[in-house]
């Protein structure tokens, strides 16, 4: 959305107010046990909203299979008081490194992933490894840490989720595994048939489900604020070009022959080390602690020239790419490290952003049937790939359109099988512009969400008026003349709430903790992640759906038995291995 600085403010502030009503509506036990108060003085909001203690009183053992980008979001999440992580995995010299020290490469990178020293508190890597143990390839793990685990984070590349969520499964082990569930849906199938019949939990990590600005906006949507809804747009739109593309990672020296990112690590580090000295020379302390951080972590980097032979040990495989007359080589170690750009690797866009944004809109639209998760009915996608040369398998952009149904839909009545709603995404490289978020279509109300940071709120297609909510004979509505002492209090209220929004991650690993000592055999089938196989399942099929739309260039309509756990129907045609 091109808004002005005061339209935004202006979708902030009405965003604010309406939170606030909500509460007052629908969570008065918020004020009720002094929830407020304690989030002024600093408190958290998650147990509140998911309905989980705020303290587990014993944290769950915990180890971190894949300790890469988003392996190390996964731990700069973790609250000590719910989880204890005694044992990493991972094959890079790389990650291990950035798992105990951080990201410093920029500021953001490291309030993302500030490593497992500034989230325990310890003070040298070697006090760290006295409480975690460190291990290459997952499978050594979980053999010599069965007995000192409860359970496990997977944050390794796609095609490694299911072997290792069910490898951990089967050593009696809860898993929480990084979005997407898994490559193709008979393996989703199999690790969610598996979790249950073992009474084990399984969440994956689609963080929306514990993001509380996005709890809010279906607590609007609930309550009809935004009228009917008709239409949800969302994007994700990234600057990535060649030679400058966080997906294409730069490979260590002597990876490749015709590859010039390894030297250019070089280089860096030389600079580095030249700064680091100038800021020692100078007296300038706290820049030299920033550059000398920035020198151990760009070396971390260039050591993963060790493992350039062991990537084949690893299972990760040379291939040869063509294209007419044109050839593109890509060793081991690249699939490795550029696991994303590659179809035995990866599940491209789709997998990796497009996911997360269609569970969003299922949540939306859930929140129009009263909370039920609803199955879409068809999905139209292209993908190509204008940008980028011959150096992955992926598609640089990606569109599509998905029919979900609407309440009254009646896929046998005239009229009733036109009552459906539209979602329209788009994943594209080039250019940034508009970055990523959603916007949901009412006939009363416009919602916007941006960056899973910040929520708008507008009366149709008005952004520059007030509004708050007043009560009608049709229940709750956006008034554009609403003021008061009422809607005063209520953008206070809201203002509280939205101050300091987390994405959820910390939110999904303590609930996940929390159900795991509540409920540990999952017996219980009130006490479970939000995320859960079936959930999860149904984000994957048509994430995975919609690729084969893309790809195949057709439209494609889903069967209702894909969403089952227990069928053994998939799009891709496999079935699953384990028996339900």
């Amino acid at each position: 959305m091109n808004l002005t600085p005061e339209e935004r403010q202006t979708g902030i502030a009405n965003f604010n107010r309406v939170v606030g009503d909500n509460i007052q509506v629908t969570r008065r036990d918020f004020i009720q046990t002094g929830v407020l108060t304690g989030l002024a003085a600093g408190g958290s909001l998650g147990a509140f909203y998911f309905g989980y203690e705020s303290t587990l009183g014993k944290p769950l053992r915990v180890a971190v299979l894949g300790t890469g980008d988003e392996g190390q979001v996964l731990i700069g999440a973790c609250n000590p008081e719910f989880v204890e992580i005694v044992a990493i995995a991972d094959v890079r010299p790389y990650n291990v490194h950035r798992a105990f020290h951080g990201d410093h490469y920029s500021d953001a990178a490291l309030a993302a992933r500030p490593g497992l020293m500034s989230v325990y508190g310890w003070k040298t890597e070697d006090e760290a490894r006295k409480h975690v143990r460190v291990y290459g390839p997952y499978q050594e793990l979980l053999e010599n840490e069965k007995d000192n685990i409860d359970a496990v984070i997977i944050g390794l590349p796609l095609h490694l989720h299911a072997p290792a969520a069910l490898a951990a499964m089967k050593s009696g082990k809860h898993v929480l595994c990084e979005k997407l569930m898994a490559q193709r849906v008979s393996q989703c199938k199999d690790m969610a048939r598996f979790a249950k019949q073992a009474g084990l939990h399984l969440a994956v990590g689609h963080q929306r489900h514990y993001n509380i600005l996005y709890e809010n906006a279906a607590d609007t949507i609930r309550r009809g604020l935004l009228g009917e809804l008709h239409y949800i747009r969302a994007q994700w739109h990234r600057g990535n070009l060649p030679g400058n593309d966080s997906w294409s990672q730069p490979l260590p020296p002597g990876s490749k022959r015709d590859d010039v990112s390894g030297q250019r690590l070089i280089r860096e580090l030389e600079s580095y080390k030249r700064n680091l000295a100038e800021a020692e020379k100078a007296g300038r302390m706290k820049d030299a602690e920033k550059w000398a951080a920035m020198v151990a972590q760009k070396a971390a980097q260039i050591a993963d020239k060790e493992i350039i032979e062991a990537a084949k040990e690893f299972g990760y495989e040379d291939k040869t790419l063509e294209a007419g007359d044109q050839k593109y080589f890509r060793p081991a170690i690249e699939e490795l490290i550029r696991w994303r750009l590659w179809e035995r690797t990866g599940g491209g866009l789709m997998a990796e952003l497009g996911s997360h944004q269609l569970d969003a809109a299922s949540i939306f639209i859930a929140a129009v049937h009263g909370g039920r998760k609803q199955l879409p009915l068809n999905v139209a996608a292209a993908g190509n790939r204008p940008i980028f040369p011959l150096d992955r398998e992926v598609e640089d952009h990606v569109y599509c359109i998905i029919e979900f149904p609407l309440p009254g839909y009646d896929p046998n009545d005239p009229l009733g099988k036109l009552k459906k709603i539209g979602v329209q995404y788009a994943s594209i490289n080039g250019n940034g512009f508009g970055g990523y978020g959603e916007i949901v279509f009412g006939t009363k109300g416009t919602l916007i969400l941006e960056r899973e940071q910040e929520a708008m709120v507008y009366a149709g297609s008005d952004t520059s008026a007030a509004v708050g909510v007043s009560e009608s004979k049709g229940g709750p509505t956006l008034d554009t003349q609403a003021s008061g002492p009422a809607q005063t209090k209520s953008e206070g209220l809201g203002g509280m709430v939205t101050a300091e929004v987390s994405r959820g991650y910390k939110e999904e690993i303590e609930h996940w903790a929390w159900c795991i000592r509540k409920n540990p055999n999952a017996s219980d089938p009130e006490i479970h992640p939000r995320c859960y196989p079936k959930v999860a399942l149904g984000d994957a099929v048509i994430a995975l759906t919609t690729n084969i739309a893309a790809r195949q260039g057709m439209r494609i309509e889903f069967n209702p038995a894909w969403f089952d756990p227990d069928s053994d129907e998939t799009p891709e045609g496999d079935k699953p291995q384990i028996p339900v």
